[in-house]
């Protein structure tokens, strides 16, 4: 799993059973594989590059992935598995025009690690009218059934619940992706605990604008992707009339005031959090402040906050396997569930 935010590659090497009662799933090892300066960025400019270019990467990431897994298995004896599922890089997310790009070739990821492989989860739903996004959600309900809402705090903050019966997700904003750029401009890759942010004043200007820009997503939810970061929040973030601790500051605020929105006035909700973003401290003091003493936000063990993703599109590729749904349209709004992702090397 490789998210917005580009912290790193997540690797893990999990196990999934399947009882009278439902799935029961255990992470034995992960690790997050921090990106070199150059994959970054190439990760960062690949939306820039020709047609050759991006060719070029998609068959090189795909090499560097199965690479990397062949050393992850290598480095804890870990002898034989049964498939990877790999979610890749996204580089392109438009719907709405019908198509989403996520980098790794997986015909080079197999041929670099001898390990048959699923991959491309999201262009199925697409092409069914789907927005290919949230992917999780099938992973919520069939794993951690027993939180009233899951929340990943990653690059975008989505959550899913269920809603009379059925299973509804959605992007709720960007998170980290827009804290993390703020960060960049001091040369560092993001805001340990929310500390920076912590210092800084809410600039009420700024709060209001970012307001109005998640005004044009609230009534149809779309999936939220780079490009609407760029276009929309990025100007914003780059007024350096405000002081960075503030605009850091302003944009928490923000992050946690569409939480507290996207999660409503029910009470006593289980919530459980994941995703780089449950290691703020700032932003948790903000959301607890904001969603009322009545809900309970969970956080749960580390290795399920840094690799729920990873566990979630290793699930979705035992689904896939077992040909059964693994993309819900209650979610997504295509036409029909999916049971998607291509399969190499079975």
């Amino acid at each position: 799993m490789s998210g917005t935010s580009l912290d790193g590659l997540d690797i893990a090497c999990c196990t999934f059973i399947k009882k009278e009662k439902g799935w029961t799933q255990t992470i034995h090892t992960a690790t997050t594989l921090r990106y070199s300066s150059s994959w970054k960025k190439k990760l960062s400019e690949a939306h820039t590059y020709t047609s050759e270019e991006l060719v070029n990467l998609h068959h090189a990431y795909g090499n560097f992935l199965g690479t990397e897994v062949k050393k992850f298995m290598q480095a804890n004896s870990i002898r034989k598995i049964d498939f990877i599922a790999s979610h890749g890089h996204t580089i392109f997310h438009q719907p709405s025009k019908g198509f989403t790009f996520q980098l790794g070739d997986g015909h080079a990821l197999y041929a670099a690690s001898g390990v048959p492989v699923i991959y491309d989860f999201r262009s199925l739903d697409v092409a069914k009218g789907g927005q290919g996004a949230p992917l999780v959600p099938i992973g919520d309900q069939l794993l951690f059934h027993q939180f009233d809402v899951c929340l990943n705090l990653g690059g975008i903050a989505n959550l899913s619940r269920e809603v009379k019966g059925q299973r509804i997700a959605y992007d709720v904003c960007f998170a980290n992706m827009g804290l993390n750029y703020l960060m960049e401009k001091i040369k560092k890759e993001f805001d340990k605990e929310g500390a920076l942010a912590a210092q800084g004043e809410l600039n009420v200007p700024l709060l209001t604008a970012l307001t109005k820009r998640y005004d044009r997503y609230r009534t149809n939810r779309p999936s939220l992707g780079r490009e609407d970061f760029e276009k929309y929040f990025v100007p914003l973030l780059d007024n350096e009339k405000i002081k960075l601790s503030d605009r850091l500051h302003t944009f928490t605020e923000s992050i946690a005031i569409e939480i507290a929105t996207a999660i409503g006035k029910e009470k006593q909700q289980r919530i459980l959090l994941s995703g780089g973003g449950a290691f703020n401290s700032f932003l948790l003091y903000r959301m607890v402040d904001l969603c009322g003493d009545e809900n309970m936000l969970v956080v749960p063990e580390e290795e399920v906050i840094k690799f729920k993703e990873a566990l979630v599109f290793a699930f979705l590729g035992v689904l896939r396997f077992r040909k059964e749904v693994n993309t819900l349209k209650s979610v997504t709004h295509a036409f029909s569930n999916s049971s998607s992702g291509v399969m190499i090397g079975f």
